[in-house]
């Protein structure tokens, strides 16, 4: 643990298309090499492909993906008396959305597609549908926390 204090969290600005700062962050996420306008490029262009495909808000499809895709347990490594286990843990909210945000990219990155930005929508139609390899992900993290429910009791501090 840190002995020093807390270190403050960066405030982060709301997009400049929706003003929501859930996409921004979705946005920072995507970023590589500090190319900004190209990570804004990529995931607004999702959202009109989505728009234009289920002729629904591409924001709202986005909510709801990363409501699907969020955790709500995961494990953790504890070693206690020499042996590692795998404690199951409640997710925080923040977590959540990171875990959320970085496995709806990875996996848009695995499809099949022309442009990143096709790819970035199909994960989230997908994910918004319960499906895709993000839903996936979170069912075998889910199951995972259920099959060493029985070492709970080792808590996490």
């Amino acid at each position: 643990m840190a002995r020093r204090k807390r270190i403050p969290s960066r405030r982060i600005l709301p997009d400049p298309k929706y003003g929501d700062i859930q996409v921004a962050r979705f946005i920072n996420y995507i970023l590589r090499r500090g190319k900004k306008s190209l990570a804004e490029r990529i995931f607004y262009d999702a959202i009109d492909i989505i728009g234009e495909k289920q002729k629904t808000n591409g924001v709202d499809v986005f909510r709801k993906a990363m409501r699907n895709v969020s955790p709500i347990m995961e494990v953790k490594s504890r070693r206690i008396g020499g042996a590692t286990y795998q404690v199951p843990i409640e997710v925080r909210p923040r977590r959540k959305f990171a875990l959320a945000a970085r496995w709806v990219i990875s996996f848009a990155k695995s499809r099949q597609g022309n442009s990143m930005a096709e790819k970035l929508a199909g994960e989230l139609m997908a994910a918004a549908k319960n499906e895709g390899g993000s839903i996936k992900k979170r069912d075998d993290t889910h199951r995972m926390a259920e099959a060493n429910k029985a070492f709970a009791h080792f808590g996490y501090r």
